[in-house]
């Protein structure tokens, strides 16, 4: 249920991140244009992508991640989202220990993520708090004027 994402998903995730009601156009752009840039230059080593999927092969959510540059373990989540019709279902979780299992495979043994403090950010933060994620940092106003830069990290 879980695979490498292909050509047919880059659509079906766009959809997923405009449902999920949360990233505004600009998040949007930035998603798509990493995947483009994982679709399109199969040299780029920066992002890779998974897709959950259901029994039909349909995408419901998608995780990418890379390994953070000029480091020797740690790595960055970039994206996750579900889409929202199976939210609370288990799937986030899903992509997020896949994810896990991936890069402690590779000898990672830190992830980051970076988040928003906006509430309607709240769920991003509570799933990652949940999945014993700790909050290492957080830049005030760093988006915009009470928008702070939440960053998590996950040791192994």
């Amino acid at each position: 249920m879980i695979r490498k994402l292909e050509y047919k998903d880059r659509a079906i995730i766009e959809e997923i991140l405009k449902a999920t009601k949360v990233f505004n156009n600009e998040e949007i752009l930035v998603a798509l244009e990493l995947i483009d840039i994982y679709l399109n230059d199969k040299n780029q080593k920066d992002y890779n992508f998974f897709c959950y999927t259901n029994e039909t092969d349909d995408t419901i959510g998608y995780v990418c991640y890379g390994k953070t540059p000029m480091t020797e373990a740690t790595f960055d989540l970039y994206w996750i989202a579900v889409n929202p019709l199976y939210h609370n279902k288990g799937i986030g979780k899903s992509l997020l220990v896949y994810t896990e299992n991936i890069i402690k495979s590779l000898g990672g043994k830190l992830i980051i993520v970076e988040t928003s403090s906006r509430d309607d950010y709240y769920n991003t933060r509570m799933f990652y708090i949940k999945s014993n994620y700790q909050e290492l940092s957080r830049i005030k106003n760093y988006y915009k004027i009470n928008d702070d830069l939440i960053i998590y990290g996950k040791y192994f």
